[in-house]
């Protein structure tokens, strides 16, 4: 019988920590609600001990998926850690504490400046306190691939027996080497049965040196029954594992590794581009998986290979993993039962028919004026009607709203008017600049009133032809803090003052002024 591997999703904990992809309470439990659908078996919702907004959105996830997925999050070996991280995740059906505390030689002096057995004993102490609160505590021995072995197997042996019931081996800087790390874990998983064979091994590892996935993979041969992963491999540095690849190399090869995952492939690409929306960075074109051309096949020899037979160059179909092995062009005619095939492989579920009817009277007003529409128009729609529902009254009253704007460009003086909305309040005024969209950012920067500073422009085309959805991702910086805002539109000036707002939304909903964001650990 095939092994099931636990999967644990931390895109919006490890992931989020990527410069820039920092997401809102909102958005996290958007997020989380596709990976219910990907069915993740654990999602590690954030590090609550670091911001009240932080504990506040891990909360909101809790509340959203706490009954259908496991929810962890992450706690330092502090008691305030681990008191933040119950107090959030608590109303979940399986809550999980996840405790993290470094064993590697540089990470014991460099660190924490004590003795081995001082680190040793303050792991033991969070554990014993941490199962004061719940039954199910993790562990994880932060930069394992470089601990000394017999250390390392000491303090798992005394957390353990403390009454960890997860023990997670991170490669925390993506140093180890497959065939070593493999082997480091068959060590681990032999003397770890004989101590309890209830406990559950789980490997976490960076892409520093691009082996990831390869690491995960040598550990699950050596015995590991879950891995921590994320969704387009998004993470600080170099990233963190692949989801997408580690589940799909379990499912092409699951002879050769005898093992499977629960993962609903078919929403892989749907999770993948729900989080390009909600991030703006972007998936690299030749992505394993979930890469624009992961499927696409140029050369004339591949061409004639795969007429002939899918299998000569396909060792999984584009079907499998959520796409399509042909986009369906749909247009003004196709009517609602293609359009709504179309949306739903989006990851677009109406509330009611109310919200499909909505929703099909702007595809409707998009296929009068583009005669064509394709996939990323479609997803450019459904993004863009989840991003304007109604959202709690005490919420929106503290938004900024786009009413209406005028942008005139010349050479001498390119001039911008915007009027705005924030709740009931209306706020209109003009500016100039060097061009016309530092006139719109000028004048929109002014009536919201925060001085914030564009880190980042970028402008791509979603789509095809002359009325191209064009996507703007931004990056502001505010308070020493980086954060997003993306839109898209068909006018790409238009796009551009809501990616803008939506950026100085993201800082309106931001932790509450004075809270200081600690740096999670990974």
């Amino acid at each position: 019988m095939s092994r099931k591997i636990i999967v644990l999703d931390t895109t919006l904990r490890d992931g989020e920590q990527v410069p820039g992809a920092k997401l809102n309470a909102v958005q996290k439990v958007e997020f989380a609600r596709q990976l219910e659908r990907l069915k993740v078996d654990i999602v590690e919702a954030g590090f609550p001990a670091s911001s009240r907004g932080d504990f506040e959105s891990v909360q909101a996830v809790t509340r959203a998926v706490g009954r259908q997925m496991s929810v962890t999050a992450l706690a330092r070996a502090v008691k305030s850690d681990i008191d933040a991280v119950y107090e959030s995740i608590k109303e979940a059906d399986q809550p999980l504490i996840h405790i993290v505390l470094g064993t590697s030689n540089i990470h014991v002096e460099k660190k924490f400046n004590r003795s081995k057995d001082a680190v040793m004993e303050m792991g033991v102490e969070a554990v014993r306190y941490a199962k004061t609160l719940l039954p199910h505590v993790q562990y994880s021995t932060e930069d394992a691939s470089r601990s000394d072995f017999d250390y390392l197997w000491r303090t798992i042996e005394a957390v353990v027996k403390a009454g960890a019931t997860m023990i997670n081996v991170p490669d925390t800087v993506g140093y180890a080497e497959p065939h070593e790390f493999g082997e480091l874990i068959r060590r681990i998983n032999e003397r770890l049965k004989n101590l309890d064979e209830r406990v559950i091994l789980s490997v976490h590892c960076h892409n520093d040196l691009g082996l990831a996935t390869a690491n995960t993979l040598s550990a699950i041969r050596g015995g590991a029954d879950k891995v921590e992963v994320t969704v387009n491999g998004l993470g600080e540095r170099a990233g963190n594992t692949s989801l997408e690849e580690v589940v799909m190399a379990l499912k092409v090869r699951e002879a050769l590794f005898g093992c499977s995952t629960g993962i609903r492939t078919t929403e892989l690409l749907p999770t993948s581009r729900l989080l390009t929306h909600l991030t703006g960075l972007d998936v690299q074109v030749n992505k394993a998986i979930t890469g624009e051309n992961a499927f696409a096949h140029s050369s004339g020899i591949h061409q004639d290979g795969l007429l002939k037979d899918k299998r000569v160059y396909e060792i999984m179909s584009p079907e499998e993993v959520g796409a399509e092995s042909m986009e369906l062009v749909l247009t003004a005619r196709s009517g609602r039962h293609a359009f709504k095939h179309a949306a739903a492989r989006m990851g677009f579920e109406p509330k009611d028919d109310a919200d499909f009817e909505a929703l099909f009277e702007k595809f409707l007003a998009l296929a009068d004026a583009r005669k064509e529409v394709y996939d990323h128009d479609v997803f450019a729609l459904v993004n863009g009607h989840r991003e304007a529902q109604p959202k709690d009254e005490a919420v929106a009253a503290r938004l900024f709203e786009l009413d209406s704007f005028q942008v005139v460009t010349n050479e001498l003086c390119p001039t911008a008017t915007v009027k705005l909305r924030r709740g009931a309040e209306t706020l209109k005024g003009s500016a100039v600049g060097d061009g016309p969209i530092d006139a719109l950012y000028g004048v929109i920067r002014e009536l919201a009133g925060y001085e914030v500073r564009l880190k980042h422009y970028k402008i791509n085309s979603l789509s095809r032809g002359e009325e191209a959805v064009g996507r703007v991702n931004i990056q502001l910086e505010y308070d020493g803090k980086t954060f997003a805002g993306r839109a898209m539109d068909t006018d790409i000036i238009k796009a551009s003052a809501l990616a803008f707002l939506n950026g100085i939304n993201a800082i309106v909903l931001d932790s509450a002024p004075g809270e200081e964001a600690v740096q999670a650990i990974g």
